[in-house]
């Protein structure tokens, strides 16, 4: 028994021993499997980490992005909303070509919707600045402001600058530190700023400050291209004000000279015409009186020359005979100046008939005939066929052809020609009388239509007054009469009839 025990025993012990290496195998190899595992999950969680950092630093950089675009579309907007204001302020101040009502229109609404704390608009007057628009300051502090700009710092560091045509702006971007920075932001009160001059015809008239009077509301470089914008388009209306004013005097001024010179003219036309009656009145007057006398002077030298009173010696004949040629100038003279009279003053009313040209060319050529026969003239006669009637007055219109072709017959040597012509013109004829006469020297051909214009010719010698009476009878038939020529190589008068 007791060795049975003791054998029991070291079998006990035995298999304790042995259950004891394996359970130290067993907490080692379990051991080691937990470390390994510690192992790969603190791998895992350096991973995790890691990940977590790197997302951390995306979160940031997204976040920070963010902000950026958020700024970005602010200021985007901002912008946005500030061109839609200036194209209202535009359009409302472009309606008006008056100064005041300018400044007026630049209501302080459209202002507030640009984004600045404070706005001032002043404009530079003859001697003194004067202040048009202030937002957000009372009166107090613009005329501190003005004291200050008007002061001798204020002078040299603001406003000459902005005479220059100079803007002065404290931005988000700048950093203040020059002296007319400072004194500006001094002056007005404000943290941020932009002061732009406003230009007529590159001289400044005035200017525009804005700005905030708080850091966390900094100023932009877009806000500065925004107010540019706006000064510029406040210039640009008060040029067009300044333009209008300019025009609307200078039309004022025409009127008002165009009337003066209208009446001087119409008073000028009424003593024209007061001096032509009595002219008229003189000339009929003086020329019925001429006739009676005239009638008996040339009746007795008529009586003398007939012999019925007694033989008349033959000095004495040529002097009767050259009284009674004479006689019948001035007859032919007088009856000129009443024709002429008369047609001036509407009394002579044409008897207007159908007249063929034809027949009363080849009239007037018979009766010419003797003249042109003596010089031995070439005479010829081109009328376009199919030329129809005219209506004239047949006696007025053989007045002109007589007195047209008989210049001609004077002023031809013998041998030359004279050409007759007829053709149709615009609704009118037109006929041409030509010669190979003496010519007429230019400066004499635009008076040779006057009344008592007689060119400055030896062989031009007469009463200056057949042209102008032509001129009338054709101005009757309303018609028009012209001349051309070239001294020494001929004339050509030419004179229109409407056509019937």
């Amino acid at each position: 028994m007791n060795l049975l025990s003791a054998k029991a025993l070291e079998i006990l012990i035995n298999a304790l021993g042995l259950f004891g290496w394996l359970a130290v195998i067993i907490l080692t190899t379990s051991l080691l499997d937990k470390k390994e595992r510690l192992k790969k999950a603190t791998a895992r969680l350096q991973k995790i980490e890691n990940a977590f950092v790197g997302l951390d630093e995306q979160a940031k950089l997204i976040v920070k992005t963010d902000l950026e675009l958020n700024k970005t579309q602010e200021e985007l907007d901002r912008k946005i909303a500030g061109l839609s204001t200036l194209q209202r302020i535009s359009r409302t101040i472009s309606r008006t070509f008056d100064k005041e009502e300018i400044f007026s229109r630049l209501d302080k609404s459209f202002l507030e919707d640009l984004g600045f704390d404070k706005v001032l608009i002043f404009s530079w007057e003859t001697n003194f600045l004067k202040c048009r628009i202030a937002l957000n300051y009372d009166e107090e502090d613009v005329a501190a402001i003005i004291r200050a700009l008007e002061g001798q710092k204020g002078k040299d560091a603001i406003l000459s600058r902005l005479r220059q045509g100079k803007t002065i702006s404290l931005t988000r971007s700048l950093v203040s530190g020059k002296a007319f920075e400072d004194e500006a932001k001094k002056i007005f009160g404000l943290e941020s700023y932009i002061i732009n001059p406003i230009q007529l015809k590159e001289n400044t008239v005035g200017f525009v400050s804005i700005g905030n009077a708080q850091d966390e509301y900094p100023i932009t470089e877009g806000d500065t291209e925004l107010i540019k914008i706006l000064c510029t388009q406040i210039g640009e209306a008060l040029e067009n004000a300044q333009l209008f004013e300019e025009t609307w005097k200078v039309k004022q001024e025409l009127e008002t000279n165009v009337k003066i010179r209208t009446k001087e003219l119409s008073d000028a036309l009424q003593e024209i015409k007061l001096i032509s009656k009595r002219k008229s009145d003189f000339i009929s007057a003086v020329s019925h009186e001429l006739r009676t006398p005239l009638t008996s002077i040339k009746g007795y030298a008529s009586i003398l020359l007939t012999g019925k009173l007694g033989e008349i010696p033959a000095p004495i004949k040529e002097r009767l005979e050259k009284i009674n040629h004479h006689s019948d100038d001035l007859t032919k003279l007088i009856n000129d100046l009443l024709d002429i009279s008369r047609i001036e003053s509407g009394k002579v009313e044409l008897k207007l008939e159908p007249v063929r040209l034809s027949e009363l060319i080849d009239t007037v050529l018979d009766l010419l005939s003797p003249q042109i026969k003596e010089k031995q003239l070439e005479t010829r006669v081109e009328l376009e066929k199919g030329l129809p009637e005219i209506q004239a007055d047949l006696r007025q219109l053989e007045r002109v052809l007589i007195n047209l072709l008989g210049n001609s017959i004077k002023f031809t040597k013998e041998g030359g020609s004279i050409s007759i012509k007829a053709k149709p013109a615009d609704n009118a004829i037109q006929i041409d009388i030509s010669d190979t006469g003496i010519g007429i020297p230019a400066k004499d051909l635009p008076h040779v239509f006057e009344e008592f214009y007689r060119a400055d010719n030896v062989a031009a010698k007469g009463t200056g007054l057949g042209l102008s009476l032509v001129k009338y009878i054709i101005a009757a038939h309303k018609g028009k009469i012209w001349a051309d020529s070239e001294l020494n190589k001929g004339s050509t008068f030419s004179f229109t009839l409407p056509s019937s």
